[in-house]
């Protein structure tokens, strides 16, 4: 089995999922899977993947990983009893080949949010490493190397435990035995300056720290949740804190543009947040427009969080803790330049809610090909609302 544990997903999945439990457990949804990557067959792999499907729907939660959850401090009892009795649904996966294109594949997921929230990370997994497995190049010793070359490099960087180095490569990984092998040797390898990883089975079974809080999903599925479309972002950010009370405090700043998000997150949430999370973008523009928003609203930037977490490599983490090192607390968060850097090119395939009850959902990324909506009609009146300029079809529903 390509997912041997319902734990094996990243843990802002189970955050977002206890919010969804408390505040929407009625609301319905729609993800759908894209690969970005051109010219790659996965038609030709579907009998596997839905093999692999079929098998993740047969897990259950162990006792000692139920009591695993129940000991974060920020982990609900009452959503660790529901996790008891979860499990997932096959009638709520579609997957064929596309009609549209020969060799890409239709995934889609439709049903209760709080019964399909967690399949985007195991099924984006289960994709990558069956076409991986088929493909058949990895290199796993030079790939080891390569490993332990970056490390040198992160140790090397002045006063390097100030760069808060953390795994967030669960998604696009090469294989799960890679993910486990490369864990320890970044604990090993890195010390204090290794964090956690996002991956909360691999926590578990490693001691590690998990790390997580919110994403996309999250601020996209309030716009058909939340009161006015203007207000959505806030009223995202404020239910995330009546339902952590100031814990796992990273907000997420592009759902609908940088812009429009600096006007909704005002000295309130600059206080209450401990920071933020870069995901599209120039990270360099953006770091310096966080910084300057935080100072204008009497908050100390050197009090907050700035993670970066956009396509990062060794090469971009060095410039940019360089760049921001002493303005405020950095950390780095690594996906598939980590997990999958072991020859083959990786595949840049994502799983993104395009409806939430009935109504469409858009995230307008600030880089060009990362937005993803099913309603050209919607993403263009979502720009009015927002005071967004226009754009480019392609950029806007990529």
């Amino acid at each position: 089995m390509v997912i041997p544990s319902l734990l094996d997903t990243d843990l802002y999945k189970f955050t977002m999922m206890q919010a969804v439990l408390h505040q929407y457990p009625a609301a319905q949804v729609q993800y759908r899977f894209k690969c970005r990557t051109p010219g790659i067959d996965l038609a030709v792999h579907l009998p596997r993947i839905s093999e692999e499907i079929d098998a993740l729907c047969t897990l259950r939660f162990a006792p000692e990983e139920l009591d695993y959850l129940r000991g974060l401090r920020f982990i609900k009892p009452d959503f660790v009893d529901f996790l008891g009795l979860f499990h997932f649904d096959r009638k709520y996966v579609r997957l064929r080949a596309s009609r549209a294109v020969p060799g890409e594949i239709e995934l889609e997921i439709e049903g209760p949010w709080l019964h399909t929230i967690l399949f985007e990370v195991p099924l984006l997994a289960i994709v990558n490493e069956v076409y991986f497995q088929a493909l058949g190049q990895g290199d796993l010793v030079d790939g080891e190397r390569r490993l332990r070359q970056k490390l040198d490099t992160l140790k090397a960087l002045p006063e390097a435990e100030g760069c808060a180095i953390a795994d967030y490569g669960t998604r696009r990984r090469y294989s799960r035995h890679w993910h486990g092998h490369l864990l320890p040797l970044l604990q090993q390898g890195l010390g204090r300056q290794f964090v956690g990883t996002s991956n909360v089975h691999f926590a578990r079974q490693y001691g590690m720290t998990p790390l997580g809080t919110m994403a996309h999903e999250w601020l996209q599925a309030f716009q058909a949740l939340g009161p006015r479309l203007r207000d959505s972002q806030a009223a995202a950010l404020e239910a995330w804190a009546r339902e952590y009370r100031g814990d796992l405090g990273i907000a997420l700043s592009d759902v609908v543009g940088t812009d429009a998000f600096l006007r909704d997150y005002d000295m309130y949430f600059c206080k209450l947040f401990d920071g933020l999370r870069h995901d599209s973008g120039d990270p360099f523009h953006w770091g310096e427009r966080m910084l300057a928003h935080l100072q204008a609203n009497r908050t100390d930037p050197r009090a907050k969080t700035l993670v970066f977490s956009d396509g990062l490599d060794v090469d971009r983490i060095e410039r940019l803790y360089a760049h921001f090192r002493g303005r405020c607390k950095l950390a780095f968060g690594i996906g598939t330049n980590l997990t999958n850097d072991v020859g083959p090119k990786p595949l840049n395939i994502v799983i993104k809610m395009t409806r939430c009850n009935g109504q469409p959902v858009a995230k307008l990324s600030d880089t060009p090909g990362k937005s993803m909506c099913d309603d050209p009609g919607y993403v263009q009146y979502l720009r009015q609302v927002f005071g967004l300029p226009a754009d480019d079809q392609a950029r806007s529903h990529a």
